[in-house]
């Protein structure tokens, strides 16, 4: 008996052993020898890089660089009224900006044990933009550190599910889908413009509000909507707490092992915060599914995507419907409010150009005519001024795909398991590219379109991960016209933006203090940038309408 309890406890002692032993090698290799392996293959073609350190990478670095230019931003800010500049790319990613001088336009850096190949070459860019192979795809933390908002949706999966997914999803995003839409739009703007002017009078002519908050609600409304329908009240609460889990999930960092598996406080909200998001949605569509009838809302989209679904690489199709529901935010939520903030203070900052897309707007609007899609789409000067506003702040700041396995992109090897990242904003700000004025806002640039615009077409990326949904350019000419249904309702409401001060002043704040939310490749990267919450003052001026003055 006791020779029998000694080898059981040998072999409990050995599987512990041997299962230690196994631990420590995949730590040691998860952690050192691959990431080592991934930037010596670079290194030995030409790319260089700053040094990383033991499981933080350059992230001490990149915070060490941001604080010191910060500090300088402060300084300089005191001394001298600011530029009327949009040049915020060094401002805000001060260590990329210089890496990119110091390394070259193809560098390396990490965050945690997350390898990134850095680059702004046009060449490469371009190959990036041409290449349809599923061996280049999205990068893993999306599915995993963020998972919890993004899961294994279209915006965020790879490979075969993400083809499997697109074939599913994508037919519902066709033009003439998504046409009936419009009116909802413009509805809700309407609803939004009036709730204005009643606080106008309420106020006895003059009223200071924030509109970002206003546009964001709006927003939200129209998303709620469009997604579920007569369940938008129940997409309001969703996207509630969507977004109070995209703001948790902000003070995370990307690539530090084991990180998003300790219980810390901001780790068991995120928990209890996916936990709540995925119980509401079912509970959306099982109301939906009991309904003798319903409408054609995305939400229904999604469900009757899913009736083709089949379980799929171990994706369930209730993960399917769940994570499809999360990444609609995403693109619709997240892209049409911000812009829609940058476009009205672009416009209050450019006197001349708001009345040019007021002029427009208010001869597509005669005898109260409400403009249907086709309509939307001949508004030239707005079209132009919305693309001008998505060069100068792009919804989202980074591309960033995986190799899924060795590619070769012009005699670069790029191996596999590495990120490559593209910063939108170093592109869409070059002044090779642009030419001089590629900081100023200028939208006559796009007069003939973004062909013409740029010497390299391939530059202008602001909807990349949104048209990568189906490889082609319905989906982002329909945001397009989401925003010009909302810019225009908003223009022809009332009669003048004007700006009163720094257009990036917000009780002294400078650029690099921005609102900056969201997820991103490294360490707190946004999503995307947001403006400073500046008020709006709406005054009755004239018997044409209410007086806007940002400031």
């Amino acid at each position: 008996m006791v020779e029998k309890t000694e080898g059981l406890n040998l072999l409990i002692l050995s599987v512990v052993l041997t299962g230690f032993v196994g631990l420590l090698f995949h730590l040691y290799n998860g952690v050192l020898l691959k990431p080592k392996k991934l930037r010596l293959k670079l290194q030995n073609q030409g790319i260089k890089g700053p040094c990383p350190s033991f499981l933080y990478g350059n992230i001490h670095e990149m915070k060490r660089i941001q604080l010191q230019a910060l500090s300088t931003a402060k300084s300089a800010h005191k001394d001298l009224k600011p530029d009327f500049s949009h040049h915020w790319f060094p401002t805000l990613f001060p260590y990329l900006d210089k890496w990119r001088n110091e390394y070259g336009s193809m560098f390396l850096y990490s965050t945690g044990n997350l390898q990134l190949l850095c680059t702004t070459d046009m060449e490469m860019v371009k190959e990036i933009g041409l290449h349809k192979s599923l061996s280049l795809g999205k990068p893993s933390y999306l599915t995993k550190d963020r998972g919890p908002l993004l899961g294994q949706g279209i915006l965020s999966s790879s490979g075969p599910i993400w083809s499997h997914q697109r074939k599913i999803i994508a037919p519902e995003f066709f033009p003439d889908k998504v046409k009936g839409m419009v009116n909802l739009m413009v509805d809700a703007t309407i609803s939004m413009l009036k709730s204005w002017e009643s606080r106008v009078e309420w106020e006895k002519g003059i009223l200071e509000i924030i509109v970002d908050e206003d546009l964001r609600n709006l927003s939200a409304d129209i998303i709620s909507r469009a997604c579920f329908g007569s369940n938008y009240s129940k997409g309001e609460e969703i996207f509630s707490k969507l977004k109070a889990l995209q703001m948790a999930m902000a003070k995370t960092y990307i690539g530090i092992p084991g990180m998003r598996y300790l219980p810390s406080k901001n780790n068991r909200e995120i928990w209890k915060l996916e936990k709540e998001i995925d119980s509401l949605i079912l509970s959306v569509v099982n109301h939906r599914t009991e309904e003798a009838t319903h409408g054609k809302d995305l939400l229904q989209m999604i469900l009757d995507g899913a009736e083709t679904y089949d379980d799929y690489k171990g994706l369930s199709k209730e993960r399917f419907i769940v994570d499809n529901c999360k990444n609609m935010y995403f693109a619709g939520y997240e892209t049409t409010a911000t812009t829609l903030s940058w476009t009205l203070m672009l416009l209050a900052a450019s006197p001349d150009w708001q009345a040019r897309v007021r002029a427009e707007v208010l001869e597509t609007c005669k005898d109260g005519f409400l403009p249907d899609a086709n309509a939307l789409r001949n508004m030239k000067t707005l079209t132009m001024v919305i693309l001008e506003t998505l060069r100068l702040y792009p919804p989202a700041t980074f591309v960033i795909r995986l190799a899924l396995e060795d590619i070769d992109f012009k005699g670069i090897m790029i191996p596999k398991d590495m990120n490559i990242q593209i910063p939108i904003p170093a592109l869409q700000q070059s002044l090779q590219l642009w030419g001089p004025d590629a900081h100023q806002f200028n939208p006559e640039r796009f007069a003939n379109g973004i062909v013409e615009a740029c010497k390299v077409p391939q530059a202008y990326m602001p909807f990349e991960d949104v048209a990568n949904i189906k490889h082609e350019v319905q989906q982002p000419d329909k945001k397009l016209e989401d925003l010009k249904v909302e810019i225009k309702s908003e223009l022809k409401g009332f009669l003048n933006l004007m700006t009163k001060g720094d257009l990036f002043s917000d009780k002294g704040k400078s650029p690099a203090e921005s609102s900056v939310t969201g997820v991103g490749a490294s360490a707190k990267s946004p999503f995307s940038i947001e403006p400073n919450a500046l008020p709006l003052t709406i005054g009755r001026s004239c018997a044409d309408g209410p007086l806007f003055l940002w400031g």
